[in-house]
């Protein structure tokens, strides 16, 4: 049983998370002004994970991965999916309109684990479901495109790709005990490869090394990356699993009004109407995996 304090202090943690993931929004929309996405992308991804492979030393955990390629594939889709395309999506979208279209993987994962894990698609989570396709449309817009198209498709990608990674993610737990921040730093410096490889060999500006994209930059690896996982570890490790999700919740609230304050991005009231139909989609969908399940029958 985990301690009352203990409970407390993760409830803590999960509003300063929000704050730190939720303003990280801003800083990556400024930093794709200055460097090409996936430049920024390969920078973030690999300072990011050497600092958690310095907490892992650190913490006199076992260095090298349990699970190779088991690993690999996970952080090919969480890490590298989705940073890259949600990097590339800010180049020509709002900070706040791609963070509540990332934040759609929800629904992405209850698909994809119906579809390869066969599990059943329960209560609350239909309308759930309807409600984040009738979001996505607000948003989206199709009769009235804005010409920022090709960005929200990247954003909903990002959200695809992290669903895809959970799904592996959870047939390899399913298979292996595995420690959490193990996996998180190999997932994390595996997903930079492929970033790495296609900012060396992709055409880019070079790029400009402003204070406004050092601070971008250090505030993506430290508190945006580093911090961030080390609070989410420590929150798994004292919430349950729903409680913890739930609280991720809060995460493209601030990320819209960051980038409404800092950035200047009102939404309008259509993306607003998609906004707050996805927020209750999420709301919706946290609750049910907060009710108790049936037990399985067996026969």
């Amino acid at each position: 049983m985990v301690k009352e304090s203990a409970r407390k202090s993760a409830v803590v943690a999960l509003l300063v998370l929000a704050l730190l993931w939720g303003y990280n929004w801003v800083q990556m929309k400024v930093a794709v002004q200055y460097a090409s996405p996936f430049t920024f992308a390969a920078l973030r991804i690999t300072l990011g994970g050497l600092c958690l492979l310095a907490a892992l030393a650190w913490l006199r955990k076992p260095i090298l991965p349990k699970e190779f390629w088991g690993t690999f594939w996970i952080g090919l889709l969480q890490s590298a999916g989705v940073y890259g395309f949600a990097s590339w999506a800010l180049v020509s979208g709002g900070a706040g309109k791609t963070a509540v279209l990332v934040y759609t993987m929800p629904f992405w994962t209850l698909l994809f684990a119906w579809m390869f894990l066969q599990e059943r698609i329960r209560g609350f989570q239909w309308l759930a479901i309807g409600l984040s396709i009738a979001g996505l449309l607000f948003i989206l817009e199709p009769l009235h495109p804005k010409g920022t198209i090709a960005s929200q498709a990247l954003a909903i990608l990002a959200g695809v790709s992290w669903a895809g990674g959970a799904v592996v993610n959870k047939k390899l737990r399913q298979r292996v005990e595995l420690d959490l921040l193990s996996l998180t730093t190999w997932q994390t410096l595996f997903g930079a490869i492929p970033l790495v490889l296609v900012a060396l060999f992709v055409p880019a500006e070079p790029i400009e090394w402003s204070g406004a994209f050092v601070f971008a930059l250090a505030y993506n690896v430290i508190p945006g990356t580093a911090i961030a996982m080390l609070l989410w570890l420590y929150i798994l490790n004292r919430l349950p699993a729903g409680a913890a999700g739930l609280g991720t919740l809060l995460n493209p609230v601030v990320g819209v009004l960051a980038a409404w304050t800092q950035l200047g991005e009102r939404p309008g009231l259509a993306e607003t109407v998609g906004m707050v139909l996805i927020a209750i989609a999420l709301m919706l969908n946290s609750v049910q995996v907060l009710k108790p399940q049936p037990p399985v029958r067996r026969s």
